[in-house]
Parts: C-alpha cells; sequence; structure tokens
C-alpha cells in the first residue's frame, strides 16, 4: 500500500500518518522530519535546509528527491509507505510518478484532507501559547507568522497537486477539521473501498484486539457470580411471598367461619318467630 497525503500545514497529515503506521505496519516517509533530522545533526544539507524552513520556504526538489528514492530503496518501505510532505509541487509529483515507473511501482490512494486555514492559524496561536506558558521552546518553523507564509506557498505551489492528482482519477477528498478518530475511521473506509486494504488486513487488525474479547469473557465471569449471589435473595423474597399468601389464606379462613357462625344462629330465630306466627 503507496498512498500520499496532503493537506496545508496543520492539517492533521503526520499525525494521521503516524496512526496508518501502526494500523497497517507500512513506513512514514515524512520529508520534513527527515529534514528537521538533517538540521539537528547540523549536516551540509541540514543547514541549507535550516534557512529555508525558518523562512517558510520550500526545500528544493532534487534534494527532496534524493530522500524519497534512497528511503523507498530500504528495507522496511517494500510493503508500503506513505508520504508525507511530498510531493509538494506539480514537478515533484511528476518526478515521483517517474521514480515509482522506474522501481515499478505505483500509488494506491491520494488522500487530501481539506480544512479551514484561519482554524488552523487559531490552532498554532494557541499551542505556541502554551508552549511558552510551559516554558517549552518553540521551533522556528511553527509559528503564526511562519505559517501564514507557509499557507501562501501551499495554496500557491501545492494545491495545484489537487488538479493533478484528480485528473489521474488518483485523489480522494477527507474533511480535515473532523476529529482525529473521525477522520482515521474515514480514511480506512476509502482504503477499503479503493482495494487499497484487503479485509483481512482489517481481520488481522480485529485478531489483535483478541485479548480484549478473552478479558471480557473474564468479566463475564463476576457478572455470573452476581447473579448466583442474588439467588439467595431471590429466594428469601419467594418465602416471604408464601408467608403472606399463608397469612392471607388464615385471615379468609377465619372471616368465613365467623360468616358461617353468623348465619347458622340467625336461621333458627328467623325459623322460629316464623312457626310462632303459624
Amino acid at each position: 500500500m503507496r498512498i500520499i497525503l496532503l493537506g496545508p500545514p496543520g492539517s492533521g497529515k503526520g499525525t494521521q500518518a503516524q496512526l496508518l503506521v501502526q494500523r497497517y505496519g507500512i513506513v512514514q516517509l515524512s520529508t520534513g522530519e527527515m529534514l528537521r533530522a538533517a538540521v539537528a545533526a547540523g549536516t551540509p544539507v541540514g543547514l541549507k535546509a535550516k534557512e529555508i524552513m525558518a523562512g517558510g520556504g520550500l526545500v528544493p526538489d532534487e534534494i527532496v528527491v534524493g530522500i524519497i528514492s534512497d528511503r523507498i530503496d530500504e528495507e522496511d518501505a517494500k510493503h508500503g509507505f506513505i508520504l508525507d510532505g511530498f510531493p509538494r509541487t506539480v514537478p515533484q509529483a511528476e518526478a515521483l510518478d517517474e521514480l515509482l515507473r522506474h522501481k515499478h511501482l505505483k500509488l494506491d490512494a491520494v488522500i487530501e484532507l481539506r480544512v479551514n486555514e484561519s482554524a488552523l492559524l487559531s490552532r498554532v496561536e494557541t499551542r505556541v501559547a502554551q508552549m511558552r506558558e510551559r516554558g517549552e521552546e518553540v521551533r522556528v518553523d511553527d509559528t503564526p507568522e511562519v505559517l501564514t507564509k507557509r499557507l501562501a506557498s501551499y495554496r500557491s505551489q501545492t494545491e495545484p497537486l489537487i488538479h493533478y492528482y484528480s485528473e489521474r482519477r488518483k485523489l480522494s477528498t477527507i474533511d480535515g477539521m473532523m476529529t482525529i478518530d473521525e477522520v482515521t475511521r474515514a480514511i480506512h473506509r476509502l482504503l477499503l473501498a479503493l482495494g487499497a486494504v484487503e479485509p483481512r488486513t482489517h481481520a488481522r487488525s480485529a485478531a489483535k484486539a483478541a485479548p480484549a474479547k478473552t478479558g471480557a469473557k473474564k468479566a463475564k465471569k463476576p457478572a455470573k457470580t452476581a447473579q448466583k449471589a442474588t439467588k439467595p435473595t431471590n429466594k428469601a423474597a419467594k418465602k416471604a411471598a408464601k408467608g403472606v399468601k399463608k397469612a392471607a389464606r388464615k385471615v379468609a379462613k377465619k372471616a368465613a367461619k365467623k360468616a358461617v357462625k353468623k348465619a347458622s344462629k340467625k336461621g333458627p330465630k328467623k325459623v322460629t318467630k316464623k312457626r310462632a306466627k303459624r
């Protein structure tokens, strides 16, 4: 399974990529993370990329394409991968198509996470404010000012990819403003519909959750025990009910006897009076 995730900065591509990696056992090829690792390591490429990223610009194609090509050849990427943050431009997409064709590989899906840009800016402003309150270091490329530049770059350079992949019938769009779980479920349904994920892959995911079922069975035992514990209470209630019925019967019998006695006493008197009149 080979997927491209598209969307503006802050749309949740990285988060969804990690969840897809965990679920399907494929690797995430994030050019952003690879470039940041190079920046942290202080390599020549990293130092050059640092200046570009700090200004909200895009790293040159020759650097990015070279990184992707080498990464695809690694063993763990042979079972599938997710491209996060690449391609960013139509020329990069064309270079990727050529690269995959050369390696006899194909893309299974291109997924766009569509979001509201004003909401993204608000999110970043809140996150940066919280990080500063906690005394945490804020990345130079993770501020409202830089995000504004990156969004502008996305609109002018990356948005054309929507049309590029749409023409090739590879593009699928998902509402990125939903919750993380909702977006994840939508992506899974889409991959199933496209045939990028086989039903048995879903079965494997369910099999991993099998221990939870075992736990559920164990949980049933205490419930049965609780049911058994209520049996004595039920028996006591039945006994009490029987006692009430017996008492009611006794009262009814006594009342009936009294009524018979009264009737027997009144009967002879009436007969005697009638006889006397005669």
